[in-house]
């Protein structure tokens, strides 16, 4: 029960508000009913405090969490292979560089299609360094023309996930 009451009180606290009295007088003419309520006001002094308490511990996990974090950047966030081969193997890596004071974990790569395969480092990287995600290119059966993908990086930055891309024109 305690764990319900915190998240209505919070929402009597994100949705009130008191409108100016030209507002209330434009709706008593119009018929609509309107109410104002001071959400603190109904409050037990143990809710009060049970919210307090919650805001705070909220409060430290973000900061244990933004101490983990990090930042990246990469040489490029575009490769072009240029004219290609239908169905041959491409190979391109993006060079990304710790450019935090933690080390970089990059968690997960993935691609946006099966034609694209990407290779992540395995080990952190220490502040400063600079590892390689490798990415191989090869389309299908029947995929002409120009291609681009997105493969896309998790990791424990700010921004949760980051984009490169690759792009090549398949030839038949």
């Amino acid at each position: 029960m305690k764990h319900l009451l915190i998240p209505v009180a919070a929402a009597f606290l994100l949705f009130s508000c008191s409108g100016s009295e030209e507002d209330e007088g434009a709706k008593a003419q119009s018929g609509e009913v309107t109410s104002s309520i001071d959400a603190d006001a109904d409050l037990s002094p143990e809710v009060k405090k049970e919210m307090e308490a919650e805001r705070k511990r909220v409060a430290e996990e973000e900061r244990k969490l933004e101490a983990t974090m990090t930042s990246l950047t990469f040489d490029k966030e575009m490769h072009d292979f240029g004219d290609v081969a239908a169905e041959t193997d491409v190979f391109t890596e993006f060079k990304v560089t710790n450019t935090g004071k933690r080390p970089l974990i990059i968690e997960n790569v993935s691609a946006s299609c099966g034609c694209t395969t990407p290779k992540k480092p395995e080990k952190p990287i220490p502040p400063g360094a600079t590892d390689v995600i490798e990415v191989k290119f090869k389309s299908k059966p029947g995929q002409l023309n120009e291609i681009t993908k997105t493969v896309t990086v998790t990791a424990n930055t700010k921004e949760k996930t980051h984009q490169v891309k690759i792009r090549a024109f398949v030839k038949g």
